[in-house]
């Protein structure tokens, strides 16, 4: 089976103004035919996916800030949106299943949820009880 691996010479270097600064591992083929991690700065294709995936969870973040202030929506969705996660990602990080946690951003139902998994999802989004309750700007 043919796989596809960059020559350690063609890693990109053009860097990532999305983190800036900071390196991180890819792994290429050296000269002796061996893959191994090379350090890259990033590169330019990176960057304009990572804005776009940035600027789609922004607007998500605010629409459901939006819906949350009218009724419509619990804080959890916007605070997940907010710390640039999906329903997937808060589901995996707090161990609550994906159904609960959609079922969690109706207001209704959120509003009585029990302390604990205020808690879970608290801890999880890096916020407090308090904070996870209400929708900030």
């Amino acid at each position: 089976m043919w796989r596809y691996s960059m020559n350690d010479a063609d890693v990109p270097q053009e860097g990532n103004s999305t983190h800036p600064g900071l390196r991180k591992a890819i792994y290429a083929r050296g000269i002796d035919g061996h893959v191994r991690p090379v350090t890259s700065a990033g590169w330019q294709v990176e960057e304009i996916v990572t804005r776009q995936a940035i600027d789609d969870l922004s607007a998500r973040a605010d629409q459901a800030r939006q819906a949350a202030l009218r009724g419509a929506a619990s804080p959890l969705e916007f605070h997940m949106y907010r710390a640039r996660m999906d329903l997937a990602l808060l589901s995996q990080t707090t161990g609550i299943w994906r159904w609960r946690v959609r079922r969690h951003f109706r207001p209704e139902v959120f509003s009585k949820l029990p302390e604990r998994l205020l808690r879970r999802y608290a801890e999880a989004l890096g916020l407090t009880v308090d904070e996870l309750r209400k929708v900030t700007p």
